[in-house]
């Protein structure tokens, strides 16, 4: 019994360990936003989205070095539906661009789009102060 408490101790202490590797920082003042499209344009598809980031640095995922990330593009999603602490998953509303891409071209479907912008650390984990674009509406026609 003391052993099976001590060695679930033991597991516990690794994990949080563990967990805190994932997590990164970022400078005071870092910012990711919209270079292009601007909030309220009206487009066709398929959509360049091109990326902007003051006070950090872009790397490709897997690159760990201070102060840098990639992007992540959010489609009509809210933030909250994330958890901030485990990395970003991908499906088609969370677009990665793992290879330090700073552009994209995204098919889109006719309507009414969000787009938000989210810094991921070297593991896809956004960084301990989340580096959040403010969220933008666009029409595709």
């Amino acid at each position: 019994m003391k052993e099976t408490i001590l060695f679930t101790l033991l597991l516990c202490w690794i994990s949080v360990g563990a967990a805190n590797q994932l997590i990164s920082d970022a400078p005071e003042g870092a910012q990711v936003y919209f270079i292009s499209p601007a909030d309220g344009d009206v487009i066709s598809s398929p959509v360049t989205v091109k990326f902007g980031l003051k006070g950090m640095g872009v790397a490709p995922a897997g690159t760990q070095r201070e102060h840098t990330g990639h992007h992540h593009l959010l489609i009509n999603l809210d933030i909250e539906s994330l958890n901030m602490q485990l990395p970003l998953p991908a499906t088609d509303q969370v677009l990665h661009f793992g290879g330090g891409q700073t552009e994209a071209q995204i098919e889109l479907p006719t309507g009414h789009h969000s787009l938000q912008l989210l810094l991921g650390n070297h593991a896809h984990v956004p960084h301990d102060k989340p580096v959040l674009s403010e969220k933008i509406h666009i029409t595709v026609e």
